[in-house]
């Protein structure tokens, strides 16, 4: 089980100071039997008038930021120390009737799964239909193991992985038909693909450890990650990381789930001001791994820091006050 520390620094900047809105923050991570949070801070500068917490519809610890001061910067520093307990090996146990695909959910889970199984965008042609059933032999079932590994694996296996500091997320289709994109938008390509053979998937914001930045190993690290989960019959919610191959929670450390990305934004608020005062943001995220009884294994938590993580944070600007 090791030990995990995470560094988390956003910063915008503004051409002038300038007033700030409402900010939600996720980034504290979800407490859970593979990942226990150990200790957490969070420091906003300038100073908040205002922080509180709460979680949202999905569980997802949310820090509420609300300002009175005027600045030409603002800063979300977040660190956080937890334990990982990685499952190596992709095989988890299935209820027998969904062993192999295709198979159906129970009449008590399908009222909470229903909206995880809906298409969220638009496949006029199918393509992202065909796309998914390319997995399943023309003759007989397939093991549901099998079907998502394959899946996952192809991602990683034959698209590209390219950063994009854009909002928001690419049309699935264009990740398709370009076979490029960054970790949300593979992600949310599986997530469509997985919902098209009637299952239930949702959307993951998290970080990836990848020790000494090994690009072989892994791609996407340097700031948040994306991936998704699979709801299966008696193993629950297992991850996928279509950008990395990876099946489990591997290297992976979880912070937000939703039914769509849109609502796994780790960091997002508004500024009053100009469109031409936005001089930018930096994200700088690092992962380590601590040695066991070392600097900033436990110690306390402050009360009311410890906190939330980050992704691609959306920005508004708000040209009408001064």
């Amino acid at each position: 089980m090791p030990i995990l520390s995470v560094r988390h620094r956003t910063v915008y900047r503004y051409r002038r100071p300038v007033a700030f809105g409402e900010h939600r923050i996720m980034f504290r991570p979800r407490d859970s039997y593979d990942q226990r949070l150990i200790a957490a801070r969070l420091a906003v500068t300038p100073e908040p008038a205002s922080l509180r917490w709460m979680f949202d519809v999905f569980g997802n610890c949310v820090a509420v930021a609300t300002f009175e001061t005027r600045s030409e910067t603002l800063s979300f520093d977040c660190g956080i120390t937890l334990e990982h307990t990685p499952g190596h090996a992709p095989v988890f146990p299935l209820a027998p009737h969904a062993a192999h695909y295709p198979f159906g959910y129970g009449a008590e889970d399908m009222p909470d799964l229903a909206r995880s199984i809906e298409r969220q965008w638009p496949d006029p042609r199918h393509e992202i239909d065909a796309w998914a059933r390319g997995f399943i032999p023309t003759a007989g079932r397939v093991p549901t193991q099998d079907l998502l590994a394959a899946m996952t694996g192809s991602v990683r296996a034959n698209f590209t992985y390219v950063a994009r500091f854009e909002k928001g997320v690419q049309d699935p289709l264009t990740t398709l038909r370009t076979k490029c994109g960054s970790c949300r938008d593979f992600a949310v390509l599986m997530m469509e693909g997985v919902r098209a053979l009637g299952m239930a998937a949702r959307f993951v914001s998290g970080y990836l450890y990848n020790p000494r930045n090994d690009r072989a190993r892994h791609v996407g690290g340097g700031s948040t990650h994306a991936w998704l989960q699979v709801y299966l019959p008696g193993a629950g919610w297992i991850e996928f990381d279509p950008t990395n191959g990876i099946v489990g929670n591997r290297d992976l450390i979880r912070v937000a789930v939703a039914r769509d990305p849109a609502q796994a934004v780790p960091l997002h608020g508004s500024y009053f001001g100009l469109a031409s005062d936005d001089l930018g943001m930096q994200v700088d995220v690092e992962v380590t791994e601590l040695e066991r009884g070392g600097p900033g294994e436990a110690g306390p938590v402050p009360p009311g820091a410890d906190g939330p993580n980050s992704q691609d944070p959306p920005r508004t600007a708000n040209p009408l006050a001064r």
